[in-house]
């Protein structure tokens, strides 16, 4: 073999080995080729090492698996009654077949914003301005599932939607600002006559619990003075009874029994009656009072 014989084997053989390097592919975590042969799908690739045929295998598309994104512009809608808005939307998709993610439709994200603009027209069409504001989760969830199914035939699956502005005409805002402040406005009276009210009424229990509580003191005093007195006069009563039956267990002799009719008398005369009754034997207490003063007076006894 000649040395011209060497070289162009040499050319050959690199020629070779960068074609093969060349042809030699990694797919990365996440992503998927779409892979033809003569310009037919043949295969898809999943993550990891692939080789391709020189000149009859090609990548048709690289496919992203990873959750995506997309934020569409505000679309023009009509409600029921007739009040044009502006409402933008951002659709949560992730691609599940990348062959027919590659050849169900033509622009798969186009597809996607026309299919969402024409499904929102159609649901908010049916809805006032009212429901429209306050219907938001209802509007997601219907927009969502007919997305996903929609989109199935290209290999998508559609996980959420939302409905990003609601923007009604300038004038419809300005009257739902008007309307608000006016909400606001009622509900601070509402809540300042409560507070009103209810300060009013525990004014009225205080008032109430205070003069309970002064009868209350009342009573106790009266109860209390009427219990002091009955406990007096069963005292005098009770010392009364006992000096009776002191007397009686004594056993007194008749002078002592005239003495004590005496001190009785006294006390009798002392009042302020103008009658006195005097008993039929006064003349025999006499007579045991003058007894009774000459054995105080005589200085012999």
């Amino acid at each position: 073999m000649n040395i011209l014989g060497i070289i162009v084997f040499a050319v050959i053989a690199i020629v070779v080995l960068i074609i093969i390097v060349r042809n030699i592919k990694v797919v990365p975590q996440a992503h998927a080729y779409v892979i033809e042969r003569l310009g037919a799908y043949y295969q898809t690739w999943d993550t990891g090492l692939h080789l391709k045929v020189p000149f009859i295998d090609r990548i048709s598309k690289k496919v992203s698996l990873k959750e995506q994104v997309v934020d569409f512009p505000p679309q023009p809608v009509i409600t029921r009654d007739n009040v044009t808005m502006q409402i933008d939307t951002v659709v949560y998709f992730e691609i599940t077949d990348p062959k027919l993610y590659t050849y169900g439709v033509e622009r798969p994200l186009d597809a996607i914003e026309n299919l969402t603009a024409t499904t929102l027209r159609n649901i908010i069409g049916d809805l006032e301005l009212d429901s429209t504001l306050t219907s938001r989760d209802t509007i997601n969830d219907k927009i969502r599932i007919i997305l996903d199914e929609a989109t199935d035939a290209w290999g998508i699956k559609v996980i959420r939607v939302e409905l990003k502005n609601i923007l009604p005409p300038r004038e419809i805002q300005d009257a739902m600002e008007k309307q608000m402040k006016a909400e606001r406005e009622r509900r601070a009276r509402i809540l300042d006559a409560e507070g009103e009210k209810r300060s009013q009424i525990l004014v009225a229990e205080g008032l109430k619990e205070s003069a309970i509580l002064k009868a209350d003191a009342v009573k106790e005093t009266k109860i209390r003075e009427a219990d002091g007195e009955a406990q007096a006069i069963l005292a005098v009563q009770k010392a009364y009874a006992d000096s009776l039956k002191m007397l009686n267990e004594a056993s007194p002799t008749d002078q002592v029994i005239a003495l004590k009719s005496l001190e009785s008398l006294q006390k009798v005369a002392d009042g302020q009656a103008t009658k006195l009754i005097i008993p039929s034997d006064l003349t025999g207490i006499a007579g045991l009072a003058t007894s009774i003063k000459e054995v105080l007076t005589d200085p012999k006894k």
